[in-house]
């Protein structure tokens, strides 16, 4: 079992299910979301996501047509994002877990559009896009 919360407290979950590949995006989208050079997210199952506490507050910005990034308006926390393609799947952005999570990032995507300040020093798979039905923001 997962839980997770926004900054301030008032959006709480929690999650029972596998937790798919941590995916860290360098898109603009993701910078201008996070505020800083990538974002860390990873897929799981919406079916298996409970929210504790203040699901009602929850704001969903359009980023794109049919893409939607969940997030808290008292605090401002990225919580999720979502697509209109794949209803059954959030991508959890890794920032609000409690837990340890006992593994660390599998790829970084959308390299070739990550900012000019930040270098990648590690070894992780580095990919210039992803598949659009396997889109990681």
């Amino acid at each position: 079992m997962l839980t997770g919360q926004c900054l301030c407290g008032d959006i709480k979950l929690e999650y029972d299910g596998p937790l798919g590949p941590i995916a860290l995006c360098h898109c603009s989208q993701c910078r201008r979301a996070h505020g800083s050079a990538f974002s860390a997210s990873a897929p799981i199952q919406k079916i298996r996501t409970r929210f504790t506490a203040g699901e009602e507050l929850i704001r969903e910005y359009e980023s794109r047509p049919g893409k939607f990034r969940g997030f808290c308006p008292r605090c401002g926390s990225q919580l999720y994002s979502r697509v209109d393609a794949i209803p059954g799947i959030l991508r959890l952005r890794i920032g609000m877990v409690n837990e340890p999570l006992g593994k660390g990032p599998a790829s970084h995507v959308y390299v070739g559009s990550k900012s000019d300040w930040f270098t990648i020093t590690d070894d992780i798979p580095q990919f210039d896009k992803t598949e659009r039905t396997n889109d990681p923001n």
